[in-house]
């Protein structure tokens, strides 16, 4: 018998992808509104602390505010770009370290996974470090990196500040790619491993023409989370380092004018979250290629 999912065309299944996601955002929009208009405007506060916000303007512009400042000047100076042009520019150059750190991650997780693969022996030894690594708090760790990248200067070479960013992106890119290709390529049936050794079939064949193809369904969703990391981690970079530029540093500036102007610090905040959407969907698009080997994808 037909699972649903296979009786459902895909482009109906598609199209109710895109009408949960809008009912989700639509959600998250009343509740903000309703919760602004009912809640008192000192906050939620129970047993003398305060466990949901305030909700005044200053602490919680209306979402259409909100939206609204992203088509204003930056500043009052004469000539000012829009908010959503400076925004914009920030995403840039966040998506550019973003990138950078995704392809180093995805290199050290492939390769990872690789190795635990080879040797059960390494995926015993390693498996337990890098969850470990998960661990350390990033705010911390990224000062360091910038300290020791700093110190770095091989002849003409010299470490520039936006390595760090793209150094820590990577660090928590590799995690969920690692983890997913490992889970891929392990995924193959016994007896189609102990069939393609009975024919003589060597490792390295074994896993080009079977594992690799087995492991789609599970590395695109690690892929996708990967992507996500990288940008969350360029913006928690940025704002540790300082780095010029980026999301995290306009963060950190429109912050700081919150209480004059509360709409204006969320523009990076829509930023940040458009730009982890695009870098997800676009690892979506592999799918399109791949679609021969996504009969059933996995959440890794």
């Amino acid at each position: 018998m037909e699972t649903k999912a296979r009786q459902t065309p895909r482009g109906a299944r598609e199209l109710q992808v895109w009408a949960y996601g809008a009912l989700g955002l639509a959600a998250i929009v009343i509740v903000w509104e309703l919760y602004k208009l009912l809640a008192p405007a000192d906050g939620v506060v129970i047993g003398g602390l305060r466990v949901l916000p305030r909700t005044t303007d200053l602490a919680m512009p209306h979402i259409w505010d909100m939206l609204a400042r992203l088509f204003e000047p930056v500043t009052r100076a004469e000539g000012a770009a829009p908010l959503w042009a400076a925004v914009g520019a920030g995403a840039l150059v966040t998506l550019g370290i973003a990138a950078v750190g995704w392809l180093v991650g995805l290199v050290v997780g492939v390769g990872l996974a690789l190795v635990m693969l080879r040797w059960r022996l390494a995926e015993w030894g390693l498996l337990p470090w890098i969850i470990l690594s998960q661990t350390v708090p990033l705010i911390a760790f990224a000062p360091i990196v910038r300290s020791w990248g700093s110190k770095i200067q091989i002849g003409g070479f010299e470490w520039a500040d936006w390595m760090s960013v793209a150094l820590i992106a990577s660090y928590l890119a590799f995690f969920p790619i690692a983890i997913g290709a490992l889970r891929g390529l392990q995924s193959p049936d016994v007896i189609h491993t102990e069939l393609m050794r009975s024919y003589g079939i060597g490792w390295w064949r074994t896993l080009v023409k079977l594992r690799v193809p087995a492991s789609v369904p599970y590395l695109l969703p690690a892929l996708r989370l990967g992507a996500a990391n990288a940008v969350i981690g360029a913006v928690v970079a940025e704002v540790s380092t300082g780095l010029q530029g980026g999301l995290g540093r306009i963060l950190i500036q429109y912050a700081g004018q919150a209480s004059g102007d509360p709409a204006k610090a969320w523009g990076p905040i829509f930023g940040a979250i458009v730009l982890g959407l695009v870098v997800a969907g676009s690892i979506a698009l592999l799918g399109v290629f791949l679609k021969n080997y996504r009969r059933v994808e996995v959440n890794a």
